[in-house]
């Protein structure tokens, strides 16, 4: 949306700067510097209290004497100072801010307090901003930099949004030795007012950017980054790493920018339902986003591999068919074509081994384009890209067009660096070069991890129905009763609402009844205690299963009872045939709302956790993506004699669980264990409904 508040911060006419002077050693005065040197065109307004210029501009004494309202307000200065400025900023009309200055709620109560006083400030005067606690932003196309290190090189492709100002600013020496450049980057900080879905969904309008990677410490709206991304991912590829799942990389992050972190899995799920490719290292960040920007789209997971050294090559080989891709033997006209390459000795048919040739021109061009045009793989990847003597020099201009001759993406890998020439020329024309074999073949692997996002089916957010009186009434009441939960009865009441497959069950309040019962559902049953205030009724020695006489009823009956000391109703139900148990639950986190688990069920449920998530509300084809995504995924086929699991029908169950979360905000918890299967068919066996307090 043209009305994103990063339109204008990105592409700024004129910049009011405060904190810089003519001492190049304050940290304004750097980062002014490089505003100045990376070529901005448009105007920059140094304000300073003595000084008449600042390096070589002309100063000002305060905001009010400007001669026009800046685009931008940039502020390096103590952090008692940044909420006037932003007063006097906002009352000459000034609209938009970068604030660098720290010390706010990353530091606590007293940070909090002032963090807050300062949005009330942007809040009065319409003012967006970036920070506090950032390190400034880069526009590549716009020659700005507004960072603390000097960007070199021609503009990229390849946006980033960060919420650690490091990874913006200190990582330029890396980049530039692995050729990767920036097209935009943009450092979020405290996320006070801009956040790192307003960067997301800027990056994503940005014709300029073909890839998007994301630092991630906490995201304070789940549910506005899943729609947000949702919408990219099948267009541009988002990579995203995120570092705050652990216990100690939450404490860090709080610490750092004070953002909330919350539960890996939560993470893991949210990144999978909005398309997100999730790496596990910065520098998977940083190189796979490179390759996904640069190279075209993977058709097809079949790979390509040429070598000059059969260990990298069976490394390649390995590590990509690991992650899915398939290594084909080459057809025999193709091997023929490429046996006149070869020395005697050398292998044909893929990975290619070339051994140890001194020339390169086999290697990088004739090769690459032989496998290419043959049509027999998608994807390539050279190991061995190096120049072995001054002599071997050649016009690789043919080379590093082929993957937008073919639109088949090309990686390489060498033990060289930016030194050697071949390695050189590949990065300036924007061949992706790994210092190692297997890392080449793991970037290659995200290319299709992101050939199976654009495949996805369009995701339609559902309509929610109205909600169930049954279930209104049920939950009313509780609250009524002061209830903190619902027993398993009332549960399944509310899943039966909505038409969710429950077993039959009756409620007896004496042994006779619980006979009763037993004889209208027939047997084998299963008799369980049954109040709101007991949750855990195995461990209670509160069910009785598989009962198949008239005694063993009436015997558990008195036998539950006794355990519990009361006179709680007894659930007696259906004994569900079936060996195959899973789990449905639903639970609640700040920002993100009712977030859907499906996974192994029974007794083993929190031992394997064995489980996938998802934000509410659900499509069926997520329900279902959902579903598959266990580990123990084989379990829904046909196994040992049972046939394939409904998982339309498993899908349909989540699909009307993220509904009920979403219908019944007073419902804090729900947990469906076991489901059972029944030959195809899911059948709740047990349920729980935990109420708000």
């Amino acid at each position: 949306m043209l009305d994103n508040p990063l339109h204008i911060l990105m592409s700024p006419k004129s910049i009011a700067t405060v904190g810089a002077s003519n001492n190049p050693l304050k940290m304004g005065t750097i980062q002014t510097t490089n505003l100045i040197n990376s070529g901005f065109r448009g105007k920059i307004y140094p304000i300073h209290p003595k000084e008449k210029t600042v390096l070589g501009h002309q100063a000002y004494r305060a905001v009010a004497d400007l001669p026009e309202t800046p685009d931008i307000a940039f502020l390096v200065v103590p952090t008692d100072q940044v909420v006037p400025l932003m007063e006097e900023f906002g009352k000459i009309g000034t609209r938009r801010a970068v604030i660098v200055t720290a010390g706010f709620k990353e530091k606590g109560t007293e940070g909090k307090r002032r963090e807050e006083e300062l949005a009330a400030v942007a809040g009065k005067y319409g003012i967006r901003f970036l920070g506090p606690n950032c390190i400034g932003i880069i526009n590549s196309q716009a020659s700005l930099n507004m960072t603390l290190a000097p960007q070199v090189g021609k503009p990229g492709m390849l946006s980033f949004a960060s919420q650690s100002g490091t990874y913006v600013a200190q990582t330029f020496s890396y980049l530039n030795r692995s050729g990767i450049r920036f097209c935009k980057a943009i450092s979020l900080g405290n996320e006070t007012n801009i956040d790192s879905v307003d960067a997301l969904e800027y990056l994503g309008e940005d014709e300029d950017t073909k890839a998007i990677i994301l630092y991630i410490e906490g995201i304070r709206d789940g549910r506005r980054f899943v729609e947000v991304a949702r919408k990219i991912t099948p267009h541009k590829p988002v990579l995203a790493l995120y570092a705050g799942g652990s216990d100690a990389g939450a404490r860090s992050g709080m610490s750092h920018t004070g953002a909330m972190a919350g539960p890996d899995y939560l993470y893991e799920g949210i990144f999978k339902q909005a398309g997100v490719i999730r790496v596990q290292t910065i520098e998977e960040l940083y190189s796979h986003g490179w390759a996904l920007a640069t190279q075209p789209p993977l058709q097809g997971n079949r790979l390509g591999v040429i070598t000059n050294s059969g260990g990298p090559g069976t490394s390649i080989a390995n590590t990509a068919n690991m992650a899915g891709m398939d290594i084909p033997c080459f057809s025999n006209s193709l091997q023929k074509e490429i046996r006149e390459l070869l020395t005697g000795h050398a292998a044909s048919c893929n990975p290619v081994d070339l051994t140890f040739q001194v020339g390169v021109s086999a290697m990088s061009t004739t090769l690459p384009e032989m496998i290419m045009k043959s049509g027999e793989v998608d994807a390539l990847i050279v190991h061995g890209v190096f120049v072995f003597h001054e002599q071997n020099l050649f016009d690789l201009s043919r080379s590093v067009s082929l993957p937008h001759t073919y639109g088949k993406p090309m990686l390489a890998t060498s033990f060289f660096d930016r030194q050697d020439a071949h390695v050189a020329f590949y990065q300036d024309h924007d061949i992706p070069v790994f210092e190692m074999p297997e890392k080449a073949a793991r970037a290659m692997a995200d290319l299709l991890r992101y050939r199976k996002v654009r495949e996805r089916k369009a995701i339609e957010t559902p309509a929610l129905p109205e909600p169930a009186q049954e279930a209104l009434k049920i939950i009313k009441s509780a609250l009524k009763n002061g209830q903190k939960g619902l027993d398993e009865y009332e549960s399944k009441k509310i899943l039966a609402a909505y038409g969710i497959p429950v077993c039959r069950e009756k409620l007896a309040a004496t042994g006779d009844e619980a006979l009763a019962a037993a004889r209208e559902i027939g047997f084998p049953v299963a008799l369980k205690g049954c109040s709101w205030e007991i949750t855990h009724k195995t461990e209670k020695k509160l069910v009785c299963l598989g009962l198949q006489k008239e005694k063993e009823v009436t015997d558990s009956f008195q036998a539950i009872r006794e355990e519990v000391r009361k006179n709680i109703p007894v659930l007696v139900q259906e004994m569900i045939p079936g060996s195959r148990e899973f789990a449905m639950g639903m639970t609640r986190f700040p920002g993100f709302g009712p977030v859907l688990l499906f996974g192994l069920g029974g007794i083993f449920t929190e031992a394997l956790q064995d489980n996938s998530f998802r934000l509410a509300p659900l499509s069926l084809t997520e329900a279902a993506e959902m579903v598959y995504d266990i580990r123990a995924d084989k379990m829904l086929m046909e196994f040992r004699g049972m046939p394939a699991v409904d998982v339309p029908a498993l899908a349909d169950i989540l699909q009307q669980l993220s509904f009920i979360s979403l219908l019944h905000p007073e419902i804090a918890e729900m947990d469906l264990n076991p489901l059972i299967i029944t030959g195809a068919r899911p059948i709740v066996a047990d349920a729980l409904v935990i109420l708000k307090a």
